[in-house]
């Protein structure tokens, strides 16, 4: 199936070199022009000059955007070229009602929506082992499962359109937990005078292992917050999560709360672009005073 990538961050371009991989990669299109270059150079390929030439080339569309803005303004510059009964997949991780908004414009032009949030970090897009949630019609979803197994190993239909972003705002809420719990975890370890790769080592493998633990235990550790996933990023992501809580049933979220305002302390320092191990920072130093 000829598929196009729109967004070659460090997600997009993950999927899209795996999607190469397979022969499924068709054509890609980026905001910034040297992106795209890098995996033109890696591929052969030449990149789209524009998205709406990504849809006029691409029976499927796979978009990786940063916010709901950019992804109605990807959609809205793709509607000219976009071929009836194309499919198009959004992975980024935007509201439940901009997905709806998205499906309904590219009704349309006769084209199918699937939102499709993603989990894995970096790691799962370098290597094919995204988590995929995904909501729109399941029919749809299986005319293209066989292209989403190139970039996932763990694809499932949660429901009507919307119903992937609301699963992918429960993985965040429960990030946000688990990285209060490891930080902190890790912070009291480290006051206590232990060895701290012992302690990941051994606490990695009883009944508190998680994969943030295994994936950033040892990196924070040494002071390092190489993305992952970004701690601005994960804010905007809390930032959806708290308005559709509130859209729903007014609901307060105690631990989104207290990470937004912990990761507006890192992002007001300066360090939005790291890990969101990051927060060890802020755990650590309640221990050093």
């Amino acid at each position: 199936m000829k598929t196009g990538v729109i967004g070659l961050g460090a997600m997009g371009i993950g999927m899209a070199l795996n999607l190469h991989k397979t022969n499924h990669l068709q054509s890609f299109w980026n905001r910034s022009p040297a992106r795209a270059q890098v995996l033109a150079d890696q591929t052969g390929l030449v990149a789209a000059g524009s998205p709406a030439e990504v849809a006029e080339q691409c029976e499927l569309i796979i978009i990786c955007v940063s916010r709901d803005a950019d992804l109605l303004e990807v959609v809205n510059a793709m509607l000219p070229g976009v071929q009836k009964n194309s499919v198009v997949i959004d992975t980024s991780t935007v509201s439940s009602d901009t997905a709806k908004q998205v499906a309904a414009l590219l009704k349309t032009v006769g084209a199918e929506f699937l939102d499709s949030p993603v989990s894995g970090g970096v790691e799962g897009a370098r290597n094919g082992t995204m988590a995929m949630m995904i909501g729109g019609n399941e029919a749809v979803l299986a005319s293209v499962r066989p292209v989403l197994e190139t970039i996932g190993d763990n694809i499932v239909h949660m429901g009507p359109t919307g119903s992937g972003q609301a699963t992918k705002a429960v993985n965040q809420i429960m990030a946000a937990g688990i990285n209060q719990a490891v930080t902190e975890a890790l912070a009291f370890g480290q006051s206590m005078g232990l060895n701290m790769d012992k302690v990941v080592d051994v606490v990695g493998s009883g009944a508190a292992a998680n994969w943030f633990l295994d994936h950033r235990g040892k990196t924070m550790m040494q002071n390092k917050f190489d993305p992952g996933f970004k701690v601005a990023l994960h804010h905007k992501d809390l930032m959806i999560c708290r308005d559709m809580a509130e859209k729903n049933s007014g609901t307060i979220l105690p631990a989104v709360e207290m990470t937004l305002s912990d990761y507006q302390k890192l992002m007001d320092d300066g360090h939005e672009d790291e890990d969101i191990s990051a927060l060890f920072r802020i755990k650590k130093g309640m221990h050093d005073k």
